[in-house]
């Protein structure tokens, strides 16, 4: 099987390439090549390489630029992934789409599943990947759009790296945010998801691919640093005391009931993966 990656520099797409590249052709491609907002020039891509499928992973993630950039946000993450969907439908591709938990708000208090009511949230980053994911099931019905969420992965940028740059010794207390919940989730541990949803070709619809279990930010970041065994003291915060551009979703968790209906492997627990992922990363 041929899988093409769009955005296949990104963090994921690394990640993909390596895990899936033992058992499917992968092609990576990303800027210059493969521009997802020039239809022309990735219509000539994807006829150059011949997918079978096409994992879209190429969209502008930095959620706070895309506040003040609302035309960009939504030219890659909708318009672009307009262009990806029309294709693979025109071509005969299928298409595993990459979104997000921010197309919920974040009020919710218990975990979102597949079939709660996506209305975008309440950043231009989530209404543009919704629009995105909207596109995906108008004009690729042979399609999978798998949401992530805090995810972390080999060469960063990510919580992970950033915490571990932070605790330097020059920083006796770190401050990190203690009211927003989510799903820690490891790259590795989606694209493993992703290997198993590509040997299901009849396999079409939503599904949440986040590790299993729950923390804070800073629940996040204590268990960082004792798995680094790094001394480093936690307090933890309230979002109020970091402002943002953009509002962070006080609760980003996902149920992953999609994956339990259709009989697919259990996300690990993240604590695990992210114990796999420090001992890989950080081993010196």
């Amino acid at each position: 099987m041929k899988v093409l990656l769009t955005g296949g520099n990104g963090m994921l797409g690394r990640t993909l390439v390596r895990e899936l590249g033992g058992e499917f052709e992968v092609i990576a491609t990303d800027l210059p090549e493969a521009d997802i907002t020039d239809e022309v020039s990735l219509d000539a891509v994807f006829g150059r390489y011949a997918p079978d499928v096409v994992i879209h992973c190429a969209a502008m993630t930095a959620v706070d630029r895309c506040e003040t950039e609302r035309d960009l946000a939504f030219g890659l993450n909708a318009r672009g992934t307009a262009n990806v969907a029309a294709l693979c439908n025109r071509r005969g591709i299928r298409l595993v789409a990459i979104s997000t938990d921010y197309v919920f708000d974040g009020d919710s208090y218990r975990s979102y599943n597949e079939f709660d009511r996506a209305t975008g949230g309440r950043t231009v980053y989530g209404q543009s990947k919704f629009a995105g994911e909207e596109a995906v099931r108008t004009l690729c019905p042979n399609h999978v759009i798998a949401r992530i969420s805090w995810l972390y992965g080999a060469g960063g940028p990510s919580f992970v790296h950033a915490m571990m740059s932070l605790a330097d010794g020059s920083r006796p207390v770190l401050k990190v945010v203690a009211d927003q919940l989510g799903n820690p989730t490891s790259a590795v541990a989606v694209a493993r998801a992703l290997r198993e949803m590509l040997k299901r070709p009849n396999l079409c619809g939503t599904f949440h691919v986040t590790c299993e279990g729950e923390a804070t930010w800073a629940e996040f970041a204590e268990e960082i640093f004792r798995l680094a065994g790094k001394e480093q003291k936690v307090q933890p915060c309230t979002t109020e005391e970091f402002p943002r551009p953009a509002p962070r979703p006080k609760n980003s968790r996902l149920d992953k009931m999609g994956l339990r209906l259709a009989g697919l492997p259990p996300m690990p627990d993240w604590k695990d993966a992210l114990a796999e992922f420090m001992a890989a990363e950080f081993a010196n």
